[in-house]
């Protein structure tokens, strides 16, 4: 795979989230060191307090959220980039009327997401 479009691939409900689908852009299976995904999270839609092994890096393209980050709460926007190092608590909550949409970026490496609380 060089280049696909995005309209190509399927969005799937993210099992443990609220309102929050997830897009698999670049998997294992095609780029050996990182995976990038889409993730979409409808207004009042998120995702609880949980750990992952792994390090995210993302960048949002549109809607606001607040992301909890160990003990600290941020509210983001579009242009924004967020850094999650592994192994700290996070969550997501989209504010507004419109989705809350970002690109997260992680390792290809095992990883468990343990839910917090």
């Amino acid at each position: 795979m060089g280049v696909r479009n995005v309209s190509e691939m399927e969005l799937t409900p993210v099992a443990a989230g609220i309102d929050t689908e997830v897009q698999v852009l670049i998997g294992p299976d095609t780029g050996p060191n990182f995976a990038l995904r889409r993730f979409v999270m409808q207004p009042g839609g998120g995702m609880p307090l949980h750990t992952n092994d792994v390090e995210h890096e993302q960048y949002v393209l549109r809607g606001r959220a607040r992301v909890r980050i160990g003990d600290n709460t941020h509210r983001v926007k579009k242009g924004d980039v967020v850094f999650i190092p592994a192994g700290t608590p996070h969550s997501y909550e989209a504010l507004g009327d419109e989705p809350f949409e970002f690109l997260c970026s992680v390792p290809n490496a095992p990883d468990t997401i343990r839910p917090c609380g």
